[in-house]
This record gives C-alpha cells, sequence and structure tokens, in this order.
C-alpha cells in the first residue's frame, strides 16, 4: 500500500473562511499561529465544522484490495477515481498462472493477508480468472469472478470534515485490518501543519 498526497488547500484559505463570518481580516497572520488556533477553535472546539469542509485533500492511494475499496466507498463525502477493470485486466491475462505457494509472485495482482491458507486459496481464484481471460471472455463478464482481495488503485479527494470522521472509524481496532492501514498511512501524508487537526480523531494507531 502507497498513499501520496498530491494536493491540499493552504490553511489560510479556511481560516480566510471563517473570518469571513465576522468580518476580522485584519487579525489574520496569513496562515500562522493565530489562523490556526482559529481553525481549531472554530471548526473543532466550537464544533462549526462545516468551516473545515474549505480544506480539501487529494491522494493517490495504490496497492489496496478491492475489500479495501468497497469500504472505502461507504464514506460517501469523497471524490473517488479508480483504475478500471474493464481497460487494465491484459495486464493479468499476459501473465503465466501462478503457483499454489507463489506468494511473492501474485502479490504484483492481490493483497495477502498473512494467513497461508487465504492466501493460496486467492491464488487459486486468480488463476481462474487468468483462464477465463485466456479463454476469450471479455473483461466487464469475466471480472465478475475478481477476488476481493485483487489490487486497485484511486485518486481520492476529501475534505477535512469528512477527512476526521473516515480517520476517527477507520483507526478503531474493530475496523477492517487493511482499512486501519489505509488510515494510519493517510494521516502520516498530510502536511504536518495541517495533522494537529486530526490528531483527536486518531484512535488506536498513533506511531
Amino acid at each position: 500500500m502507497q498513499v501520496t498526497l498530491m494536493h491540499h488547500t493552504p490553511l489560510d484559505v479556511c481560516a480566510h473562511a471563517i473570518r469571513t463570518c465576522w468580518q476580522s481580516f485584519d487579525k489574520s497572520d496569513s496562515g500562522g499561529e493565530k489562523d490556526r488556533a482559529l481553525i481549531d477553535r472554530v471548526g473543532n472546539k466550537y464544533k462549526h465544522a462545516s468551516t473545515l469542509e474549505h480544506l480539501n485533500y487529494n491522494f493517490f492511494i495504490s496497492g489496496i484490495s478491492r475489500a479495501l475499496l468497497q469500504e472505502l466507498a461507504r464514506h460517501r463525502v469523497a471524490s473517488l477515481s479508480v483504475k478500471s477493470t474493464r481497460y487494465t485486466l491484459k495486464e493479468l491475462k499476459d501473465t503465466e498462472a501462478f503457483k499454489e505457494n507463489d506468494f511473492k509472485g501474485a502479490s504484483k495482482f492481490i493483497v495477502l493477508t498473512g494467513d497461508d491458507r487465504v492466501d493460496s486459496a486467492s491464488i487459486k481464484a486468480l488463476n481462474n480468472l487468468q483462464q477465463l481471460l485466456k479463454s476469450g471472455i471479455s473483461n466487464d463478464i469475466a471480472k465478475y469472478a475478481l477476488p476481493e482481495c485483487y489490487k486497485s488503485e484511486l485518486t481520492w479527494s476529501i475534505n477535512a470534515r469528512s477527512l476526521q470522521n473516515f480517520l476517527s472509524l477507520r483507526s478503531s481496532k474493530s475496523a477492517l485490518w487493511e482499512i486501519r492501514a489505509l488510515a494510519k498511512e493517510v494521516y502520516n501524508a498530510l502536511p504536518q501543519d495541517h495533522k494537529y487537526l486530526f490528531e483527536d480523531y486518531i484512535v488506536d494507531i498513533k506511531d
């Protein structure tokens, strides 16, 4: 799994939005300590969380399973552009079949759990899908045989308010192990000067 922050909104944009309400632009320090404190006070302590929606983050996420992708899609106040199986299954079709215990080779296409029984079954499912593709079945039909562990990637855009919600739910020990790992990587990828807005929303995965 790899998470890359591609772009983010500067803090002074959020501070400006907050100061618009009270016309207190003259008190701004252009995203400095005063503005940072204002954002935290209004957005977090006073719970005017809608002001945090002016902060947006764009991530590129790769090497996650379709099982994780399914859970990520439940966070609806976010935008996802996902790698298409319709156009990209050729990369599997053109590969040699994997041996049952070839975990290293198969990891190019599937997320491994560390349980050999599950991972061996996933390799069988991968080989079954590959055989369907080689038999000439179209990607649109063959993809119904995709195992949940099949790797995907996406560009993910989310605002700070929704990201707080995501981190609070998905850093919990009750969350799927893979999405907990994603929550940690997303938090670690945030700009250092933005992390203070999210620290209280990280439950069990602080370094």
